[in-house]
C-alpha cells in the first residue's frame, strides 16, 4: 500500500489508522504548497485533487473516513472495527459518522470562512453559528461516552481515531472542548503510541 499526503492534514488519520493495525506501507510525501496536488500526474489518482489517496493493487481510494474503515477492515486482527452486520459495527459506524457530519464539519467551516477560501468568498457572519455547532457536538460526544474510556466501551476503534484527530484539530486551531469528559478523552486518545508517531515531527495535527 502507498499512502499519499501531508503532514498536518487528514492524511494523518489514515497514517493514524495504518500505524495502530501494524500495516506495511509506503508513505509519499505531497506538497501542497508547492502545487502537487494539481498536477496531472496527481489528478489521475485523485480528480478533486485532495489528500489523502491510499494506492492499493493499483487502485486508488479517497475519503479518509472511507480509507480509515477500509484499513480496519483488511486487518481484522487489530480489532479497530466489528464485522458487517453486527449491531457494533454500526454503532462504529454511527460514531464514524458522526466524526465527519457533525464534530469536523463546523471546524471546516471556520477554517474555511478564515483563511482557506478566497476572501471575496469568506463570511465572517457564519464563524458564530460554526463554534456554536461545534460546542453542541461536543456535548453529545460526551453524552455519548459518558464514562467509558473509549467511544464504543472498552476497546479502542476507527471512530476513536477519527473524532480523536478532529479533537487535535479542534486544538490546535484553539477551540475548546469545554466539557471535562471530552477534555480527558482527548489526552487518553491522542496519548496513543500510534498518534504520537504520526505527529512527532510536525507536532499537533492543523487544519485542513
Amino acid at each position: 500500500m502507498q499512502l499519499y499526503g501531508c503532514s498536518r492534514t487528514r492524511a494523518d488519520r489514515v497514517r493514524w489508522t495504518l500505524e495502530e493495525v501494524g500495516a506495511d506501507y509506503e508513505y509519499v510525501p505531497v506538497e501542497l504548497r508547492k502545487g502537487e496536488t494539481r498536477t496531472p500526474e496527481f489528478l489521475a489518482r485523485n480528480p478533486f485533487g485532495k489528500l489523502p489517496v491510499l494506492e492499493v493493487d493499483q487502485h486508488y481510494l479517497t475519503e479518509s473516513a472511507a480509507i480509515c474503515r477500509f484499513i480496519a477492515d483488511r486487518h481484522p486482527a487489530a480489532g479497530l472495527i466489528a464485522a458487517p452486520g453486527t449491531l457494533e459495527r454500526a454503532r462504529c459506524d454511527q460514531w464514524c459518522d458522526f466524526a465527519i457530519s457533525e464534530l469536523e464539519q463546523p471546524l471546516w467551516l471556520m477554517a474555511k470562512h478564515r483563511f482557506a477560501l478566497p476572501p471575496e468568498q469568506r463570511v465572517a457572519a457564519v464563524l458564530e453559528t460554526a463554534v456554536w455547532e461545534f460546542e453542541r457536538a461536543v456535548d453529545i460526544l460526551a453524552r455519548g461516552l459518558g464514562s467509558k474510556p473509549w467511544i464504543l466501551g472498552e476497546r479502542f476503534s476507527v471512530a476513536d481515531i477519527l473524532i480523536g484527530h478532529t479533537l487535535a484539530w479542534a486544538r490546535s486551531s484553539n477551540q475548546s472542548l469545554g466539557v471535562e469528559a471530552v477534555v480527558a478523552y482527548a489526552d487518553r486518545v491522542l496519548g496513543r503510541p500510534a498518534f504520537q508517531r504520526v505527529t512527532a515531527p510536525g507536532g499537533a495535527v492543523a487544519a485542513p
